[in-house]
């Protein structure tokens, strides 16, 4: 017999549904006690100990990582970094898990040396060893406080890049406020990102490097000296066009990002390839003037 006692028979109850689904296929299916007004889950052990006994391990790890993680996550952002706002703690913790989950390696690796989840079947699998009956509550504040500090990591590394987004938010907006106030100086540019960055007006002349500077509003580089990118951002602002025809083959990297988020509807996307066949196209025809 396996013994697990809460304190909440709130989380009596949920470990004893991730039993259940877990078990529904197997032939232990009905092996599962709840008592309620005690908040034990009790588990009989027959036959197949072994099997049965990493089922129960693995509904016990999806019973914490899917119903306490983000509990206890949201416990260290308020009582350690008074985050107690419940929109921006869902904000942080999609960061978290976006590091979790593998899809922000320019974040995991300030964590790399963290594994929770391996640490977390680790601790799960020897209170399993050394016990057939125990406490949840006290498995989790004697067995995880190595996990909840690698936790805690977690969310510092995610507030910080969280507060960086809000900056870079308020950074666009305020971009965008600055954009909405001018008229344009010309009606079309052509972006080229090969080999560099290259401006042409409409008619596909590239625009000299001292003619931007030329064009460039001080203000903007005396308002956001670290954040206005002098080459491309100050220039495409100063400039104001009514459209953007921006050419580059990844549209994912942060310059470009940058560029759609601050000019929006004005930004199109154009292949590369277009780009020379256009300005083959009005050579010709300018050949041909002359």
């Amino acid at each position: 017999m396996i013994e697990i006692i809460f304190q909440k028979n709130e989380d009596a109850k949920d470990f004893y549904q991730y039993l259940q689904l877990y078990l529904a296929s197997s032939a232990f299916s009905n092996n599962i006690l709840h008592f309620e007004d005690q908040h034990i889950v009790k588990m009989k052990i027959e036959s197949n100990g072994e099997k049965y006994g990493e089922i129960v391990k693995e509904a016990f790890y999806q019973f914490i990582i899917k119903s306490k993680q983000d509990h206890w996550f949201r416990r260290i952002l308020a009582e350690q970094y008074y985050y107690e706002d419940e929109e921006e703690q869902q904000q942080i913790l999609e960061i978290i898990h976006s590091i979790l989950e593998g899809s922000r390696k320019d974040l995991a690796v300030f964590v790399s040396e963290l594994n929770v989840e391996n640490n977390l079947k680790t601790a799960i699998s020897q209170i399993f060893q050394e016990n057939i009956a125990f406490s949840f509550d006290s498995f989790v504040k004697f067995r995880m406080r190595p996990l909840m500090d690698q936790m805690a990591k977690f969310v510092e590394i995610s507030i910080d890049e969280y507060k960086m987004e809000q900056e870079y938010q308020m950074f666009i907006q305020t971009l965008r406020d600055f954009l909405s106030n001018r008229e344009a100086k010309l009606n079309q540019i052509h972006l080229l990102m090969d080999d560099g960055i290259h401006f042409f007006d409409d008619q596909f002349y590239e625009i000299k490097r001292s003619d931007l500077l030329r064009m460039i509003d001080r203000k903007l580089l005396f308002n956001h000296p670290v954040y206005v990118d002098s080459v491309t951002i100050a220039p495409l602002l100063s400039i104001a066009p009514t459209s953007i025809y921006l050419y580059a083959e990844d549209r994912e990297q942060p310059l470009v990002r940058t560029i759609h988020n601050i000019f929006e509807e004005r930004l199109i996307f154009v292949p590369i390839e277009k780009f020379y066949e256009c300005k083959r196209q009005f050579s010709f025809i300018a050949d041909e003037k002359i």
